[in-house]
């Protein structure tokens, strides 16, 4: 049975619960709405960030070469943390689902709603990979399975801070090890049937069951030293540690899902059932805004209003999802009416969309990083073991130009592994800052031994030569350029590499089974800063360290930032981790992008943010 943390690769965006570390995508323009507040009545919890991957391959992937932008584009300032926001390890009570209610409608002006019923069309490059949510594990089909899926703890869209979702409030005990969760009451299935605290159990057994496969099992398995039923409305669940991240970590990162519905089919078949296909909606049955109604494989999913919602039901009759064949094609249609909003707008069309009548663009940090990763498996590869070799090749690539160039000015050269929104983004503290210099390539390469013997233009060693593959999800514009700039580049050192574009499962297939040589994709991050999934040893399986990267030390302060309370020391310490992957290159990490949302005027309460991009669907109206 395949893995399902192959999917984990595939797309781009923003997620819905709270787990750690998502496929990720880019961005567009800040317009804040001024719109009349009304009573905030939906609880929209976006998914907080595990790992996960994205293959860069739509334009939220932004792209490369050239040097520095006099002034780049305007981004939405980061929103300021919520008083009152419960952060993970602290003791007490978390604030009610009510209590967050009041902080939205504090935080954003909602405007009140004119139009009940109404349908809005959503473009994306790709499609989602699956309905069930204990196998989601790529950012498009969380941000998707979480309108009618929901997590006990969810992540606020104001600051990416733990709130409540499906619990209407959780008390930690005093040794900040216990955390006892209170059900809403009022929480109903699709189907009309109560949810009970045995749906929580069943649904933490299946993602730590390995016959599901599902990604978060080591991450849940992890933070997780016991769980129980105390009463139908009561969820108890003993953390591993004391842990910073144990939120997210933990009851963050899980569905719940409905046990009557899942536990006669085994756990081995859940990747195969119809439930997880869509081919049968009747097992895709969950408590969210909204509900399932149809998934056409590679063509749309829709979702439609749950008029029995415990909170007040959303104004929309119904969303769908539609696969666009690329983003060129997908700004066309937002041209014509034929959809509403496209998350990441190519670059080079933000202007032509903002200056068409009946458009808006949104522009605004979040936690994507693209990145090409290396395969430092030794018995795959040994191209890559030198150190010298890794840092030769970042050296070589212009990162200003292709922010410059590629993506337009959008985002930013990434220094450090850490984006804007990052408590530990500190770009200053790097070194080095690996400004572009390819004489400085070619001194590396040659101290590693890497010389052109034969005068052909490649550089050899033992009779080896410095030739391979990089496999990336080709079809858009900025990728297809990124990846040709990254060709020449390198060429230009004397490094062959030879591009090999494959769809996004088999890019998949190839980073879990370590089945290559070099792959071009893009993360999206934990809100807290957290990377261990990334990069620490015991990643390799179960994790998101496709690279198999190992250093002792980096694991060392990743047990540390764990269990340091402290914001600042905790900063520090995601810092100098920050550095030794800086140092160490296992990954190159081109840029840290902006999201370019394009979306029509006539979406009233759409705010699209680096904490999320469909979390106010429930809010919408359309006239």
């Amino acid at each position: 049975m395949r893995s399902q943390r192959q999917t984990l690769i595939v797309r781009l965006a923003i997620v819905a619960i709270l787990t750690p570390i998502l496929l990720a995508a880019c961005g567009g323009e800040d317009e804040d709405p001024t719109p009349t507040p009304q009573p905030a009545t939906q609880t929209p919890t976006t998914a907080a960030s595990t790992p996960a991957a994205t293959p860069a391959s739509s334009p939220a992937a932004d792209s490369p070469p050239a040097a520095t932008l006099a002034s780049p584009p305007a981004v939405s300032p980061v929103a300021s943390p919520v008083s009152g926001s419960p952060v993970s390890g602290t003791t007490g009570r978390s604030i009610t689902r009510e209590e967050f209610q009041q902080q939205l409608l504090q935080h954003f002006n909602f405007e009140p709603a004119a139009n009940q019923g109404g349908t809005v069309v959503i473009g994306e490059s790709g499609d989602i990979s699956t309905v069930n949510p204990i196998l989601a594990n790529d950012t498009l089909t969380i941000s998707i399975v979480g309108t009618f899926f929901e997590p006990l703890v969810g992540a606020s869209p104001i600051d990416g801070q733990p709130v409540p979702a499906l619990a209407d409030y959780w008390e930690v005990s005093p040794d900040g090890l216990t955390y006892t969760f209170h059900l809403n009451r009022d929480a109903r299935w699709h189907d009309g049937t109560d949810v009970t605290a045995e749906d929580v159990k069943f649904s933490f057994d299946a993602v730590l069951d390995p016959n599901t496969g599902s990604s978060f099992r080591t991450i849940v398995d992890d933070a997780i030293e016991s769980y129980e039923v105390v009463d139908p409305d009561t969820f108890r669940i003993t953390a591993s540690d004391r842990l910073v991240s144990f939120l997210y970590e933990g009851p963050g990162a899980v569905f719940i899902v409905p046990k009557h519905i899942w536990e006669p089919v085994g756990f081995e078949s859940w990747s195969f059932d119809g439930g997880s296909t869509g081919q049968d909606p009747s097992r895709v049955i969950g408590t969210g805004p909204f509900k399932f109604q149809e998934w056409v494989q590679g063509d749309h999913v829709t979702v439609v209003r749950n008029d029995d919602y415990y909170d007040d039901p959303p104004h929309l009759d119904a969303v769908t999802l539609q696969v666009q064949p690329n983003s060129d094609s997908a700004v066309l249609a937002l041209q014509n009416g034929q959809i509403d909003a496209i998350e990441i707008l190519p670059p080079e069309q933000v202007e032509t969309i903002r200056n068409t009548p009946g458009l808006a663009v949104e522009i605004y940090d979040f936690f994507q990083m693209t990145i090409y990763g290396f395969n430092l498996d030794a018995e795959q590869t040994t191209l890559f073991q030198d150190k010298e070799v890794r840092q030769a090749l970042f050296y070589a690539l212009d990162r200003d130009s292709i922010t410059r160039n590629i993506f337009l000015g959008y985002g930013e050269p990434a220094v450090g592994t850490q984006p804007r929104l990052s408590p530990a983004y500190a770009p200053d503290r790097m070194t080095p800052q690996y400004a572009y210099d390819p004489d400085k390539a070619r001194e590396l390469l040659a101290a590693a031994g890497w010389t052109d013997s034969n005068g052909n233009g490649t550089v050899d060693k033992d009779g080896q030569e410095l030739d391979f593959d990089l496999i990336y999800v080709g079809g858009e514009t900025v990728v297809d350029q990124i990846v040709s700039y990254m060709q020449e580049a390198w060429a230009d050192v004397g490094v062959k590499m030879e591009p090999r574009s494959v769809s996004g499962g088999a890019l998949i297939d190839a980073l879990e089974s370590h089945d290559f040589e070099m792959a071009l994709l893009a993360f999206s991050l934990s809100p807290d800063g957290s990377q261990g999934p990334l990069f620490t040893c015991d990643a390799y399986e179960g994790g998101f360290n496709f690279w198999r990267y190992c250093n002792p030390r980096y694991d060392e302060l990743d047990e540390q930032q764990k269990r340091e309370f402290d914001p600042n020391l905790r900063r520090e310490l995601l810092i100098q981790q920050s550095q030794i992957i800086w140092e160490d290159q296992p990954v190159g990490v081109i840029r840290f992008g902006v999201a370019r949302t394009g979306y029509s005027t006539r979406l009233h309460n759409f705010i699209p943010n680096g904490y999320g991009f469909l979390w106010s669907l429930p809010y919408v109206w359309v006239e």
